[in-house]
């Protein structure tokens, strides 16, 4: 009878730390925006789709909520300037036709002159 109730409330924990949350989609602009989620509830991606394709701007957030990239999909495919942050750097990334056309990065040590 314990090894039942042991494994009962076993099953019951690993049910409940096997929940996700699960993605938001509403209607935007004749678009569909979409939200993913971290287990934790902080946003792990948004952005929208067209025609079930990726299209317009997309966020990505790190588990704390610090975000790590902003770029535009046209059609599914990645175009124009892509930012990427880490704790040391951002960097810039060109796209065409989702295909690296160039790359610039900048450091937190980098000192920034106006004139």
């Amino acid at each position: 009878m314990k090894k039942i109730i042991i494994a009962a409330l076993m099953l019951s924990a690993g049910m409940l730390s096997a929940q996700e949350i699960k993605p938001k989609y509403e209607i935007e602009s004749q678009m569909v925006k979409a939200t993913y989620y971290y287990d934790n509830g902080n946003i792990k991606q948004q952005g929208f789709y067209k025609d079930g394709k990726l299209h317009g701007k997309w966020v990505a957030f790190n588990e704390n909520g610090t975000k790590q990239s902003i770029g535009e999909y046209a059609n599914g495919v990645k175009t124009g300037k892509w930012f990427f942050w880490s704790d040391a750097t951002l960097s810039e990334v060109d796209y065409t036709d989702s295909r690296i056309a160039d790359i610039k990065r900048w450091s937190r040590e980098a000192v920034v002159v106006n004139k």
